[in-house]
């Protein structure tokens, strides 16, 4: 088994992690095309590819950076130095049959992890955040019915002088074998 400092592990993975402190660093739109080009190839249910990606670059999209920005709960404030913002949006039916999709919220979270896998690889950092009006993010973005907004995100050069040590669970806390709880 490995641990999370294991060398085995992807460097990208080992050095994700989410910063709350950006610089003013533009980020190109040729690297935002490629972070969300690595999202788009993630796997999903059936192939669905239920996601979709509202992005605004302050540079390029300074209303777009407002309005996302303006979903944001007080707490997540720090985000709006942020040169890009966003809202990962789901489907939330399949688009052969239009039967609700159950999985939808996975599929785009595992989009999402690409897209922070492929920020590390440009030396950018994607902090994926809860915090947000989701019912004023779908008003505000004008997100048709049949999607929902998942999550808000920020992405741009961390202005953090070093990662901070990443806190995680004993991996027989969350792995387990045959049965939830019981040792692999």
């Amino acid at each position: 088994m490995t641990s999370a400092t294991s060398p085995l592990l992807l460097p990208a993975i080992l050095e994700r992690y989410s910063t709350r402190s950006y610089t003013p660093q533009n980020v190109s739109k040729e690297q935002i095309e490629r972070i969300f080009n690595a999202a788009h190839l993630a796997a999903s249910t059936m192939n669905e590819q239920p996601w979709r990606f509202i992005v605004a670059a302050r540079d390029l999209d300074p209303e777009g950076h407002t309005r996302i920005g303006s979903t944001l709960v007080p707490g997540n404030a720090w985000a709006l130095a942020a040169p890009v913002l966003g809202i990962s949006v789901a489907g939330k039916n399949f688009a052969r049959n239009g039967k609700p999709n159950p999985y939808h919220k996975h599929d785009t979270g595992a989009a999402m992890a690409l897209a922070a896998l492929q920020a590390v690889a440009e030396g950018l950092n994607l902090h994926q955040m809860g915090g947000f009006d989701a019912a004023k993010a779908a008003e505000v973005l004008e997100i048709p019915e049949g999607y929902e907004p998942v999550a808000a995100f920020a992405l741009g050069y961390s202005d953090a002088p070093e990662p901070p040590v990443r806190q995680r669970k004993a991996m027989p806390e969350v792995l387990f074998g045959g049965k939830f709880g019981v040792a692999l």
